[in-house]
Order: C-alpha cells, then sequence, then structure tokens
C-alpha cells in the first residue's frame, strides 16, 4: 500500500509544496527546522487542512481539495506517535495498548497482539504504569498501543527527539523491527541524518518548503544536489555490508562494495548480516595511487562520477563503487592540485573509528 501526497499550503511567509509516494517501508521526511516536515504530516494526519491538496492511502482518499474531501481525524485510520509518548498516566501498559483499538472499535485479535509485544519487547512491561517506565519503553508502548489500531498507516514525528543517547541506542533495533515486518507504510520524521541513514527505506528531503530530492535512502544520501536539504556537515553517503568477522582486535570485519571496510565490533550482528553503513563525506580522504604507510585500515576503490564545487572552499566528489556510492568533501585546492575529473579511478580512505555506532544498523 502506498502513501501518495500532494500538498500546497501558505502560511504567513511560509510557503509549502511537497509531492512524493510513500511506499511500505519506512519514509523519511528530513530536512533542516522550518522545512516543511511537520506540516507535512499533520496534513496527512488531518491535524491540519491545506490550502490544496490531495492526500491518499492506496485507492483511499484522505483529502483532495478539488472535490472538497478531508476525512477527520478517527476516520483516517492511522496511528501517529510523538516525540513524547502521551500515555495515559492511570492506565497499565495494557491497559494503554488496549486503548487505541478499542478507540477504533477494531475486533481484537489475540494472535496480533502477541506479535507486536514480541516484536517491541514490551511483555514483561504489562503490568506497570508509565510513570515507572524509561524513555525508550515508553515510546515502544506507544508504537505498540499505536499499531494495535490496526492502523492503514503509521506516522512517527520525532520519537527520539527526546530522548538520551543510550535511550536512541535501546530503541532503534525496535524501529528497524517494526520496519521489515509491520508491512505498512511509515512516515518518520526527524533532523537527524543518523537515524534516516538507518532505518529509512525511502527518502523525501525537504529545503524550504520543497522537495529537494525523494528516492531510495542510499541514492538520496549521496547526491549532491540533496546536501542543501541535508546540510553540508551532514553529508554522507549509506552503503551496504556483509559482516564476514569479527576479530580478536575488537574490530568488525564487512565485506562492501568497494572492499573490505574495518569498524569497532558491531553489537547484535551475525555473520553473514548485510547491515547498512553511514560513512561521513568529510572523513573520507582521496588518493590515486593506493596509499601505503597509513595508519587507516580502510580503503575503498571506486570511480569518480561527479565533482559539485559549493559555495566555500570545498568540492563535493561522488564516487561509484559497483552499484553504491560514497560521497568526499575535499577542498577546491586539494581537487586542482590532483587534477580530479569525472571517470578518475580513486582510493577512498576512511578511519575506523570515524564510523560511530550509531551509523551502522540493520
Amino acid at each position: 500500500m502506498t502513501l501518495s501526497v500532494f500538498l500546497r499550503h501558505t502560511l504567513d511567509r511560509f510557503e509549502l509544496d511537497a509531492t512524493f509516494d510513500a511506499p511500505d517501508g519506512v519514509t523519511a521526511l528530513f530536512g533542516r527546522s522550518g522545512a516543511g516536515k511537520t506540516t507535512v504530516v499533520n496534513a496527512v494526519a488531518g491535524l491540519m487542512q491545506p490550502t490544496a491538496g490531495r492526500i491518499c492511502v492506496g485507492d483511499r482518499v484522505l483529502f483532495d481539495s478539488t472535490t472538497r474531501i478531508s476525512l477527520p481525524v478517527h476516520k483516517r485510520h492511522l496511528g501517529y506517535v510523538f516525540q513524547d509518548a502521551r500515555l495515559f498516566p492511570h492506565m497499565t501498559v495494557a491497559q494503554n495498548l488496549a486503548y487505541g483499538a478499542r478507540v477504533q472499535r477494531t475486533k481484537r485479535d489475540v494472535a496480533h497482539e502477541k506479535r507486536i509485544i514480541e516484536m517491541l519487547g514490551i511483555g514483561d512491561l504489562l503490568s506497570r504504569r508509565p510513570g515507572r517506565l524509561s524513555g525508550g519503553e515508553k515510546q515502544r508502548v506507544a508504537i505498540g498501543r499505536a499499531l494495535l489500531a490496526a492502523p492503514e498507516l503509521l506516522l512517527l514525528d520525532e520519537p527520539l527527539a527526546a530522548l538520551d543517547e543510550a535511550r536512541k541506542a535501546e530503541i532503534l533495533p525496535f524501529l528497524e523491527r517494526l520496519r521489515d515486518h509491520s508491512g505498512i507504510p511509515i512516515l518518520y520524521v526527524s533532523h537527524s541524518i543518523a537515524e534516516v541513514a538507518r532505518l529509512a527505506t525511502t527518502v523525501v528531503a525537504l529545503h524550504n518548503g520543497r522537495v529537494a530530492q525523494v528516492g531510495p535512502t542510499a541514492s538520496v544520501l549521496s547526491d549532491p544536489d540533496a546536501v542543501p536539504a541535508l546540510g553540508v556537515r551532514e553529508a554522507g553517503a549509506v552503503i551496504r555490508g556483509k559482516l564476514v568477522a569479527h576479530h580478536d582486535d575488537g574490530l568488525s570485519e564487512l565485506q562492501t562494495c568497494g572492499g573490505a571496510l574495518f569498524l569497532p565490533r558491531v553489537k547484535g550482528v551475525e555473520i553473514d548480516q548485510v547491515i547498512r553503513v553511514r560513512i561521513r563525506a568529510h572523513d573520507v580522504i582521496l588518493s590515486r595511487t593506493a596509499p601505503e604507510g597509513l595508519s587507516a585500515l580502510n580503503i575503498l576503490h571506486g570511480r569518480i562520477v561527479s565533482l559539485r564545487e559549493g559555495q566555500g572552499p570545498g568540492v563535493m566528489v561522488r564516487i561509484a563503487c559497483r552499484d553504491e556510492h560514497i560521497l568526499a568533501r575535499i577542498t577546491r585546492r586539494s581537487a586542482q592540485a590532483m587534477s580530479l575529473s569525472e571517470g578518475d579511478m580513486i582510493h577512498a580512505i576512511v578511519k575506523s573509528v570515524s564510523v560511530a555506532q550509531g551509523d551502522v544498523g540493520g
């Protein structure tokens, strides 16, 4: 099932003009503050009515300004998870989970409840009240409540923004399971490129109320045209790697499109499992010849497909490694000194310690 969005909205001096499709999996709305992310998700939820547009889930129309269709929130069959969990403090976890289904008047499916509870790892929390839960536990319960209302679409508006790094690390694997097993479109709002790189199957990059790029995560994040929406410091790429070994010196070895990639020990991943790795553009050094005598262990091989000069002294170099891409941000002076041009074969050097645990995911 696909969520199709066409929106136009004017508020004071802000103009939103966004068109995109969100298929099954996680579609991330990403952009800087004020780009229009929350406006889009609130329009989909029915919490605000856009100036014009059309919003559909499959063949079902939620909003159409031309035919004057605008379904109320409770008839849109969606689940909404906010930054704060918004659980009922006087109810137990089990009662909170049952609330959404009761409001939607959906028939209880015990087997489905069990699957959701197991997927989110909240089985041992059922008798507790929200005041006895951690931030990560509250968010998992909020997601469970939304899912048990049998939604056709799930909206997550920066669900990790209020959590510290430890709680984020706790909940991210559960969001990966949700992406892989829920079977419904998930619209995920975030200002964290690391979350987007790890979770999203599709990225909608918003910039000043416009869609700058839309497409598969790896393609968008490695596209220099998306940099204005992502931010230069956040620019980077996502590549896939198969875990082939955990070494005794604390490093894990991945087989990637450009060669071996050694990272600090990757936890919770089995041998032969394929995972995603985000590599920041400013953490990549380029060399025309195979470097020797370096402390850096990771030397990936590829071909330059584009060089994009910015307004400052930098150049964004896009490098193809088979069917994937990485980005390198170097100075214009370095690009000129190396006489870099499209089609050149190049070695991309990445320090192992520059890739954080939060940049690695399923």
